[in-house]
């Protein structure tokens, strides 16, 4: 699933991942993955400048980040042409979703934000206490 959402002329585009491979959920660590593409839809150059991050999971913990850039990159969008990155965040529980925003210079100075739509996180929910017996539990009919 992807979401997307244009302001300012620039559309932001985010497909979210969970990755497995990265997370340990016995510990409370589940790893996203997301790619983001922004498109430069109006008539004037922009060069990104900062992003603002609210990550939040279903523990209730919100985080929010302000930066430089992306993945230490400051692009600069001429009309019709995008930047495409992939970054990751950790959460403490399988649900949460992140959301924020771009700042964007225009060649006149003026400053403006692209919005970042939320996008939910949602990895697997695991039971890290369960344990696999080959024996039937008391709560569990054997069928005859």
């Amino acid at each position: 699933m992807h979401y997307e959402q244009a302001t300012g002329g620039i559309r932001v585009r985010v497909q979210p991942r969970f990755s497995l491979s990265d997370s340990d959920p016995e510990d409370g660590v589940y790893v996203f993955s997301y790619e983001i593409e922004m498109e430069n839809q109006g008539d004037t150059t922009a060069q990104l400048l900062f992003r603002h991050w609210k990550i939040h999971d279903s523990t209730g913990d919100d985080t929010e980040v302000d930066g430089e850039g992306v993945i230490g990159m400051k692009p600069v969008l001429q009309p019709g042409e995008s930047h495409t990155y992939q970054s990751f965040c950790v959460l403490r529980s399988p649900v949460g979703y992140m959301e924020g925003y771009y700042t964007f210079v225009r060649p006149d100075g003026e400053r403006f934000r692209a919005e970042v739509p939320r996008f939910e996180l949602n990895g697997p929910i695991i039971m890290p206490n369960a344990i696999q017996t080959d024996e039937p539990s008391d709560d569990v009919q054997e069928m005859n």
